[in-house]
C-alpha cells in the first residue's frame, strides 16, 4: 500500500514534470512543492484559524478551568457553551503528520530518481507508469549550482536555511500573544498564565523543537529534499502573512459592526427604530397639543405663586 498510494504517485508526478518542463528538475521539484501546499491549504488554514479563536478565546477558558476546577463534566459543558473544544488544541500537529507521507516518500523517491547505480535504475523502471518512457529521460539532471541533488549539501548552507525558513513559518503560522501592561503584578500573572495554558505551551515548544529537528536532520538529506523544505516553508510564510491579513480585516469588519450596532445603526447604514409595544401606540397630534398646554399652563402658575409670595 505504502508503495501503491505513496511512492510510485510521487515518483511518476516528478518524472512526468521533469519531461514537460524541459529536462529541469528543480522546476520540477517547485512546481511539485506548490502543488503539495495547495493540497494541504484547506488543512492549514483551519488549523491556522483553530489557534487564533483558541486564542483568543484564553480568558474566558481560565476562568472555567478556575471555577469548575473540581466539576470536569460542568466544565466540559460551559466549554461547549463557548464553542471550545479541548481536543482542537492539537490540530496544529494535523498539518505536519499530514504531510509525513510526503516527507518520507519523497526521500526515498530522490534516492530512486536520482540513484546512479544499476539496481536503483532496474527499480525505477518497475515503478513508471505506462506513459512515461524513461528512454528520452535518463539520466536525470541531478547538477544545481554547487550541490547534487541527490547528496547532502557539503557546505551546510541548506539545513540552516531550512532552520531558519521554517523558524519564520512557525512564527507567522501561531497567533500572537495579547499584549499586557508592564507593570509586574501582570508579568507574574502572565508568566503563570503562559505555563498553565497547554496550547500556548506546545505552541511556543514547537517553535523552536520543529526548526531545530527538521535542520539536524537537513545535514544528512539529500540536497533535493532539502530545497524541497525550503521552498515549502517559504510559501508557507507568503500563506501566514496572507491568512493573517485576511483574519484581521474580518477582526477589524466585526468590531466595526458592534459599535455600529451599539450607536444604533445597523450595517447596511441605516438608523435602526426604537421598538414600540404593540399595546402601545403613538400620541396624536391632539394629545400632544394637550400636554404643551397642560405644561404651559402649569409653568404660568408657578410664576404667579411666586410672585405673591415676593409681595
Amino acid at each position: 500500500m505504502w508503495d501503491l498510494l505513496i511512492i510510485n504517485p510521487i515518483t511518476n508526478a516528478l518524472l512526468w514534470l521533469y519531461d514537460v518542463l524541459g529536462n529541469n528538475f528543480i522546476l520540477s521539484l517547485t512546481v511539485f512543492t506548490i502543488f503539495t501546499r495547495i493540497l494541504m491549504l484547506p488543512l492549514n488554514l483551519r488549523q491556522q484559524r483553530s489557534m487564533v479563536k483558541t486564542q483568543e478565546m484564553q480568558p474566558q477558558i481560565k476562568v472555567i478551568q478556575q471555577k469548575y476546577k473540581d466539576n470536569p463534566q460542568k466544565m466540559q459543558e460551559e466549554f461547549q457553551k463557548i464553542g471550545y473544544n479541548p481536543a482542537e488544541s492539537l490540530s496544529g500537529c494535523l498539518p505536519m503528520l499530514a504531510t509525513m507521507p510526503i516527507l518520507f516518500g519523497l526521500f526515498q523517491v530522490l534516492r530512486l530518481v536520482l540513484g546512479s547505480t544499476p539496481q536503483t535504475l532496474f527499480e525505477l523502471t518497475q515503478r513508471v507508469y505506462p506513459g512515461i518512457d524513461l528512454t528520452n529521460l535518463l539520466p536525470i539532471k541531478s547538477n544545481f549550482l554547487w550541490l547534487n541533488l541527490g547528496q547532502p549539501d557539503p557546505l551546510y548552507i541548506l539545513p540552516v536555511l531550512v532552520f531558519v525558513t521554517m523558524f519564520v513559518q512557525t512564527k507567522f503560522t501561531s497567533p500572537s500573544a495579547p499584549k499586557k501592561k508592564n507593570d509586574d503584578k501582570n508579568n507574574k500573572k502572565g508568566g503563570k498564565e503562559q505555563q498553565d495554558d497547554p496550547s500556548a505551551a506546545m505552541t511556543q515548544s514547537m517553535q523552536y523543537t520543529m526548526p531545530i529537528m527538521f535542520g539536524f536532520f537537513s545535514l544528512s538529506f539529500q540536497s533535493g529534499l532539502s530545497i524541497y523544505f525550503v521552498l515549502s516553508n517559504l510559501i508557507g510564510i507568503a500563506q501566514g502573512l496572507y491568512t493573517r491579513r485576511i483574519m484581521e480585516a474580518e477582526k477589524a469588519a466585526m468590531a466595526q459592526e458592534k459599535e455600529l450596532k451599539a450607536m444604533g445603526i445597523n450595517g447596511g447604514g441605516k438608523i435602526v427604530e426604537a421598538e414600540i409595544p404593540k399595546n402601545e401606540s403613538l400620541p396624536s397630534t391632539k394629545e400632544k397639543k394637550a400636554t404643551q398646554g397642560s405644561g404651559k399652563s402649569n409653568r404660568t402658575q408657578s410664576k404667579r405663586k411666586r410672585r405673591s409670595a415676593k409681595r
